[in-house]
């Protein structure tokens, strides 16, 4: 008795994780050989909100995998690559789109023995993933996957037939009749939360009706608890994100708990209105049922919601609150795990919003230096503590940084990414060596200012002009952060940087010229040092210039 009980749970258990893992191969396989068309078609659905939900659902189609999309959707909105709002109709397509795996298991199943051309299936993936065209071992390992869902539907067919005395459990769940449907969504949350697949979860559902375990009504409210167990994986995307990327997140938990909550209140009718759609008894046809229960709460949950995708994304921003702009003591940058095994190029493009934000900063300390020259009384007052927490924040983003884009070069990359990585890790040196120029040029102005140190107006005319180079030099690459220059701009920053370093001669040697006639040593010389660290910053501009060329 035990020993069968056993083999039951190990044939339930082994069969289950083949499932998963063809599942995830796949999803991983047509991902892969997609490739950044997934990425172009969400940078596409910011038309309007009706292209955002055939977006979302056309994709999860793609993949089989709800939970994917949303996790990819979490990531894109961290990464200010799409709006809150824009994110909406998405998660809603999603929900859609990840109904046609009911409808596969129902269709192909288990009426049509799909599992006998399981293995020949399998053989011709084998085959094709062994090619050395990438695209071709993608679709391969798709086929892969795809044969190995059928077979692990089989053999799980098999193993719940085989234990349905076993589930006795859910036999007396059932007959608790009014309170069996509340426990039954909280059974279909529980376990779609941790096998991360409300696709998978479906499946089994099916499965089990169609052995006989389960009831219709049952079966409904199991399917109903795991569109809300669904949103596990998009909670976790949202860990360590940015306000709106958990404002995201918690639009999916929302909407699907919401919809759920109004199929459960209504699932008499709702069952019913599936009987009268669906051909023959849902005895006879359990299968069809719940694929068509799963497919109906799901679109009449879109279509209740779709018009409020803008409030919605208001309430979120009421519940989830924005910080303060403040400069922060400390910064991580959380590897998005769960974004880079769906997709290798979102973690790529949340760098390069990062490296943005450093960019940001990096200009905000050079105008802070900029004001200085022109104030150097407000600069001590206003600007020199900020300064000095900026210079600290920037070295704390390089090092993230740095380790971040290291971690993107284990993932699966195409050379021209694995360029752009070199060339980012490169901007990123640049940056926090500008800011270290930055907060020395601050040293300095604050010395002037503490020991009233004197410099002639003439000086100072001549310096602002100086200055002004680098600061176009510096708003030019600032403007083209993440974009390739074209051979003529980078020849004007060459320009640009030349003028600095004939500018930087020239002051160098009125200097030196006053310094023979008995000017002041330690002011000329100061005056020496700021001429030489400008030209430096202006070095540093020049630099990011030429990584923007590779």
């Amino acid at each position: 008795m035990i020993t069968n009980i056993l083999m039951t749970i190990f044939n339930i258990a082994g069969s289950l994780c083949l499932l998963l893992f063809g599942m995830k191969l796949m999803s991983d396989g047509i991902q892969k050989s997609a490739g950044e068309k997934l990425q172009a078609a969400l940078g596409f659905m910011t038309k309007n909100r009706f292209l955002g939900l055939l977006t979302g659902c056309l994709l999860t189609m793609l993949i089989q995998s709800s939970g994917a999309t949303t996790v990819m959707v979490v990531s894109f909105v961290n990464a200010g690559l799409i709006t809150l709002s824009q994110s909406v109709a998405v998660i809603f397509g999603a929900n859609i789109g990840t109904t046609v795996t009911a409808w596969i298991v129902a269709l192909f199943g288990f009426d049509f023995k799909i599992s006998a051309l399981a293995i020949p299936i399998f053989a011709v993936g084998y085959i094709l993933s062994i090619v050395r065209k990438r695209r071709h071992e993608n679709i391969g390992l798709a086929l892969m996957g795809f044969s190995l869902l059928f077979i692990a539907l089989g053999w799980l067919s098999d193993a719940v037939s085989l234990s349905a005395s076993g589930m006795g459990f859910l036999t007396s769940v059932q007959k608790i009749k009014f309170w069996s449907y509340p426990i039954a969504v909280l059974i279909g949350i529980a376990i779609t939360a941790l096998i991360h697949s409300s696709s998978a979860m479906t499946a089994i559902v099916i499965t089990m009706a169609y052995n006989g375990v389960l009831t219709w009504e049952f079966s409904a409210a199991l399917v109903i608890g795991s569109n809300i167990g669904s949103t596990v994986d998009s909670v976790m995307a949202a860990f360590g994100s940015k306000t709106n990327a958990r404002r995201a997140s918690l639009i999916h938990v929302l909407f699907n708990c919401a919809t759920a909550l109004l199929a459960l209140i209504f699932l008499p009718y709702l069952t019913r209105l599936v009987d009268f759609i669906t051909p023959g008894k849902a005895e006879a046809t359990i299968t069809y049922h719940i694929a068509m229960l799963h497919t109906l709460f799901n679109v009449f949950g879109t279509l209740i919601f779709l018009p409020f995708t803008n409030q919605l994304a208001h309430l979120t921003e009421i519940l989830i609150k924005e910080k303060k702009e403040e400069i922060p003591e400390n910064y991580s940058l959380p590897f998005p795990e769960l974004a880079a095994h769906e997709s290798a190029t979102i973690p790529l493009m949340e760098v390069r919003l990062e490296i943005q934000h450093m960019a940001d900063r990096t200009v905000e300390m050079f105008d802070r230096v900029q004001i200085g020259f022109t104030n150097a009384k407000k600069f001590c007052e206003k600007h020199y503590e900020n300064l000095i927490k900026e210079e600290a924040l920037l070295d704390r983003m390089q090092e993230e940084l740095t380790a971040y884009l290291l971690r993107c070069q284990n993932l699966s990359l195409s050379d021209i990414q694995m360029k752009s990585i070199n060339s980012m890790l490169g901007i990123v040196t640049e940056l926090e060596e500008l800011s270290d120029q930055c907060l020395t040029m601050g040293v300095f102005i604050s010395r002037i200012e503490e020991k009233k140190v004197v410099l002639k107006e003439s000086d100072k005319e001549k310096l602002l002009p100086y200055i002004e180079l680098v600061r176009q030099l510096l708003y030019f690459v600032y403007r083209h952060i993440g974009q390739k220059l074209s051979a003529e701009q980078h020849e004007f920053a060459h320009t640009l940087e030349n003028q600095i370093d004939e500018e930087r001669i020239n002051l160098k040697k009125l200097a030196r010229t006053r310094l023979e006639t008995g000017a002041n040593v330690k002011a000329e010389l100061l005056y020496i040092d700021i001429v030489r660290k400008i030209e430096k910053m202006g070095d540093s501009c020049f630099a990011i210039a030429g990584r923007l060329t590779e």
